[in-house]
């Protein structure tokens, strides 16, 4: 399949979290066109840098057209940056609680959320990543315990845990908002110096 063929489908967006498709369409707007796109991909190990590289390369090879990923950490500093990209599975096996017991024994209680975006032109090309990191503080669940570990992230400058936030303001300072910032700039320009040829 040429680039020619996949340069006008939207870009496909490898989640199975309506949640985060929901997050990611309500901050992108209507500037870049996305599908979401339910791929079983291998739980690679590593950096959250190597984790998102590899999960878009093979999305793109699957999917053979251009894809995004994403991938979110939770970072505790007391803890030297863990559980880092394996939360999903910290919160799974301890829950809120148990997150927040692993730092009885940190004065340190502070944290970051850290969203790498990788994209991927197709099969063949090297995955460009766009990281987003947001400071906080990791305290006793607060709001609904619906979006993963939000009721435990307080950032930074906010009496509110992401959980109990207004969806508006949390899109204006998440991790999430500011890597798909840096991601939305470099598609509106590549899709300018394409329309410009």
């Amino acid at each position: 399949m040429s680039s020619h063929s996949t340069s006008n489908l939207p870009l496909a967006f490898v989640t199975g979290n309506q949640n985060k498709l929901r997050e990611v369409q309500a901050i992108l707007g209507d500037k870049v066109a996305i599908e979401a796109h339910k791929l079983d991909l291998p739980e690679y190990q590593g950096t959250s840098q190597d984790v998102s590289a590899e999960k878009c390369k093979l999305a793109a090879k699957l999917l053979n057209r251009p894809v995004i990923t994403e991938d979110t950490c939770l970072c505790f500093n007391g803890l030297n940056g863990l559980p880092g990209p394996y939360i999903k599975w910290f919160l799974e096996s301890l829950g809120h609680d148990g997150l927040n017991k692993m730092l009885v024994g940190f004065e340190d209680k502070s944290g970051y959320a850290l969203c790498t975006f990788a994209y991927c032109e197709g099969p063949d090309a090297e995955p460009i990543l766009f990281e987003g990191r947001t400071n906080g503080q990791i305290v006793a669940a607060r709001g609904p315990a619906t979006f993963g570990w939000d009721p435990i992230f307080q950032p930074d400058g906010f009496d509110e845990t992401y959980a109990e936030m207004d969806a508006k303001v949390k899109n204006t300072i998440s991790h999430r908002y500011r890597a798909l910032a840096k991601l939305q700039e470099f598609l509106l320009a590549k899709a300018a110096a394409t329309g410009k040829q």
